[in-house]
């Protein structure tokens, strides 16, 4: 059984900051899951354009508010208990509407090795 706080995640040295937030990585590719759940936060008044070739990814919103939007421009407002789903490798943009940071639960598939950081700018996609 693999049973895991902040902490942990922090002394492991699997807390990454990520560009627009950070990213606590409870299970990796080395725990032998087949996929890795992060608790991904995104700072206020950012956004970031990303697009994952190599994982699929699912986000279920636990507080704050924000949107994701596709790279057509199909905007969906995130709150808690709100979920998106990248089952397609999906270009999208991740973006923090509110005053508070936006906290998800990221699930990824295949799993990650835990260093991935983005390289983020205002031309293109980044993903890992």
């Amino acid at each position: 059984m693999i049973v895991r706080d902040i902490n942990d995640v922090a002394q492991a040295g699997l807390c990454v900051e990520w560009g627009g937030g950070t990213s606590h990585r409870y299970l990796t590719d080395q725990d032998k899951m087949g996929f890795t759940v992060c608790r991904t936060v995104v700072y206020p008044g950012t956004e970031a354009r990303m697009e994952y070739k190599r994982h699929l990814e699912a986000c279920y919103c636990i507080a704050g508010t924000g949107e994701v939007v596709t790279s057509t421009g199909k905007t969906h407002a995130l709150r808690p208990d709100v979920l998106y789903g990248l089952e397609k490798n999906d270009a999208h943009t991740l973006r923090n509407t509110g005053d508070t940071d936006l906290v998800l639960l990221s699930v990824f598939n295949p799993p990650l090795i835990g260093s991935e950081v983005h390289n983020l700018s205002d031309t293109g996609y980044s993903g890992y």
